[in-house]
């Protein structure tokens, strides 16, 4: 196989031009090694695994915390990232947040769907705690947004059988 000498100059071009490059243009580059920068939506219960389970995984970093409850913000905040950590009490200034990359909600029921939605309309990925839905339709949105916006969603599946899901 036999290269051309436009496509091997066109070629020594980029390489010459990437070894000059200084590292410090090359670390402003967001690729596939770049910390993951996750939100914890829904502090209490669920929650409060979210941040213990997500601090324990290399390349994932809790950038951000949202609960409408200031005390439980206030008791969270100095647990995670020995506090440096933004704090919101309205999802959808969260949500805005262009320094986060994904989301896991982990508020009562009723607003699973709804956040993952406005989350994946945002931009970010979403880990979900079930139910994601109360009914079929609303967990059909979920999935038609998912498709839209091409976006990764995770539903949690453990506890199934529990007695609060059976019900």
């Amino acid at each position: 196989m036999s290269t051309s000498r436009r496509t091997f100059l066109k070629t020594s071009a980029l390489a010459a031009a990437g070894a000059v490059l200084p590292a410090k243009s090359w670390a402003k580059v967001l690729g596939a090694n770049a910390d993951i920068r996750v939100a914890v939506i829904g502090m209490n219960g669920r929650g409060q695994n979210h941040i213990s389970s997500l601090q324990r995984i290399q390349g994932v970093r809790i950038v951000a915390l949202c609960d409408p409850d200031t005390a439980v913000l206030d008791r969270t905040k100095p647990k995670v990232n020995g506090g440096d950590v933004k704090t919101y009490t309205d999802i959808r200034e969260l949500l805005n947040d262009k320094d986060v990359d994904a989301v896991t909600i982990a508020t009562p029921n009723h607003w699973h769907s709804l956040a993952a939605i406005w989350a994946m309309q945002n931009g970010k990925d979403v880990y979900v705690e079930k139910p994601v839905s109360h009914n079929v339709w609303e967990g059909r949105q979920l999935v038609n947004a998912a498709k839209k916006y091409n976006k990764v969603v995770q539903a949690g599946t453990q506890i199934r059988s529990g007695e609060g899901l059976r019900e």
